[in-house]
């Protein structure tokens, strides 16, 4: 597991191909199926995020889901829950803006997870300037997004794939591609240099998850780095 960002090349592994984010569910029976699915379609990153349940049942769920993918090889972040994910020693925590204020700056955060042992990921929207921040502070792994017209979050700021190609020339971190993300949009974001795509939707609403997450992962294996658009 990527613990911290002083390993880039360790970084780049974990961080890479599809980047499952779980649906709002709280059937734990149901997210923990659906996990298992995408998992044998190749997925080896699964961030937990559930903006629906309580704090008893999210800790609940993402134990479960903690223990299911230490067993399976799977790294999980934890969404904006910074407490949880050093209580439960998960592998990673993911933060906006909005959760980097509460928890005291930037700089706090990385200092925190890195006494902890976590890796940090943070959202950069469209702004290059956040992710500017966030390689200063060694951060893990940057994610900008909107890139297409998403329903989780309707009306996030449109990020475009340009900005994936100036990060791969000005960030020696990897980069993560969300919003709107299907497999027909896909392969423009991997071409333009994304190293993860963070699907939602796309992924748990298909009629046969495991399918759906292998041609997922496809995508990197068929368009691999150095065949990249430059």
């Amino acid at each position: 597991m990527a613990r911290n960002g002083t390993d880039s090349a360790k970084a780049a592994s974990v961080f890479s191909g599809l980047y499952a984010i779980t649906a709002d569910w709280t059937d734990t029976d149901r997210l923990l199926h659906s996990v298992d699915a995408a998992i044998q379609g190749g997925c080896r990153l699964v961030q937990y995020r559930n903006k629906r349940a309580d704090a008893s049942q999210r800790r609940a769920q993402a134990s479960a889901l903690l223990q299911h993918g230490r067993e399976h090889g799977v790294t999980l972040i934890i969404n904006d829950d910074l407490p949880l994910a050093i209580e439960l020693g998960a592998d990673g925590v993911h933060l906006g803006r909005e959760e980097i204020a509460l928890y005291g700056g930037l700089s706090a955060c990385r200092s925190t997870t890195r006494a902890e042992g976590l890796a940090l990921g943070v959202s950069c929207y469209n702004q290059p300037e956040l992710a500017e921040a966030a390689v200063r502070e060694d951060v893990d792994y940057v994610a900008f997004g909107a890139f297409f017209a998403s329903s989780t979050k309707p009306h996030a700021a449109a990020a475009s794939t340009d900005l994936l190609k100036r990060a791969d020339q000005r960030w020696p971190r990897p980069v993560v591609g969300i919003g709107g993300i299907t497999l027909e949009n896909a392969p423009s974001l991997v071409a333009a240099g994304v190293d993860a795509i963070a699907i939602i939707g796309a992924l748990w609403d298909a009629p046969d998850v495991a399918e759906r997450a292998r041609k997922f992962t496809a995508l990197f294996v068929e368009t691999p780095a150095h065949r990249r658009e430059e």
